[in-house]
C-alpha cells in the first residue's frame, strides 16, 4: 500500500491553498506524448486497433488540454464538468475517489480545495501532494479501516470513475460496469455523511434500473448526465445523487 503525504502551501493568514497539476506532471506528459508519435512514426507500435486507439488519444483535443495543464488523464474535465454543472466539489470536506487510478480525479479535488481526500485502486498511483493513496480492494476490511482514519470522520462525497476491463461485447461491458456502479454505491450507503453526494460512472443501457432505484430511496436528488468532454461515441455517463438520507438499510 502507498500512504504519500507531502506538505500543503498555506498563504500569510494561514489557511490552506491548494495548488494545481505540478509542472512535472505537465512535462512528464508531454514526454510521454512525444516518445508515443516516435514508436508510430517507426512502426513500433504495429497492431490496426492499438495504433487507431493510439492515434485517437493523439487527436483528441481534451488529451492535449490535459497534458498542458498538468492532469494526469483527460478524465479530470469529466470531473470540473460534473462540478460545473451539479456544484459536487463545492464546501467538499472530506473525499473517497474508488478506482483513483491514475489519479487525475485525485488532482481536481485536491487543486479545488479538499480537506481530506482518499484514493484507492488496485493499481499503483504516482504520489499526488496532500492525498492519501492507497493501492488495494476497498472491499478488504484493511483497507476500508485505513480509508476511513485518512479521512478522520465519514466522506462528504464518495467519486466512483471505476470500470472493467472491456470484452467487445456492449452487453457484457455494460452489465460490469453496472455491477461496479452498484457497488460503489453501496459503499456510498454504508459511509457517506448524512447530506453527502454521490456520482458514479455508468455505461447507457437497459441494466441499471435497480441502481437507480437504490439511490432514489437513498438520495433526494438523482440525475443522469453525460459531461461535453465525454466522448461522444462513448456509452459512458454519470450518476449523481445529492443528498444522502438516513435509511434503515444503513
Amino acid at each position: 500500500m502507498t500512504d504519500k503525504k507531502t506538505e500543503r502551501s498555506k498563504t500569510e493568514d494561514g489557511k490552506r491553498r491548494w495548488k494545481g497539476p505540478s509542472a512535472a506532471d505537465a512535462e512528464r506528459a508531454r514526454e510521454k506524448t512525444f516518445n508515443t508519435k516516435k514508436k508510430i512514426k517507426k512502426g513500433g507500435i504495429t497492431k490496426k486497433s492499438s495504433r487507431a486507439w493510439i492515434e485517437r488519444q493523439l487527436n483528441d483535443p481534451y488529451v492535449r488540454r490535459a497534458q498542458e495543464a498538468g492532469w494526469r488523464a483527460r478524465a479530470a474535465y469529466k470531473l470540473l464538468d460534473l462540478d460545473e454543472k451539479f456544484g459536487l466539489l463545492k464546501n467538499t470536506q472530506r473525499v473517497v475517489d474508488l478506482g483513483c487510478a491514475p489519479g487525475s480525479w485525485t488532482q481536481v479535488l485536491m487543486q479545488r480545495g479538499a480537506h481530506y481526500v482518499v484514493g484507492i485502486d488496485l493499481l499503483p498511483v504516482e504520489p499526488i501532494a496532500g492525498a492519501h493513496l492507497i493501492e488495494g480492494d476497498v472491499n478488504d476490511p484493511e483497507a476500508m479501516k485505513e480509508m476511513m482514519s485518512a479521512l478522520q470522520g465519514k466522506p462528504t462525497l464518495v467519486l466512483s470513475d471505476m470500470a472493467a476491463a472491456t470484452t467487445g461485447h456492449k452487453q457484457t461491458d455494460h452489465i460490469r460496469t453496472v455491477q461496479l456502479a452498484e457497488m460503489a454505491v453501496q459503499f456510498a450507503i454504508n459511509n457517506l455523511e448524512i447530506g453527502g453526494n454521490f456520482c458514479t460512472k455508468v455505461f447507457q443501457g437497459g441494466a441499471q434500473g435497480d441502481l437507480k432505484a437504490l439511490m432514489d430511496e437513498n438520495f433526494a436528488d438523482v440525475r443522469y448526465w453525460k459531461p461535453p468532454s465525454s466522448r461522444a461515441g462513448s456509452p459512458e455517463m454519470f450518476a449523481v445523487a445529492l443528498g444522502f438520507k438516513q435509511t434503515k438499510k444503513r
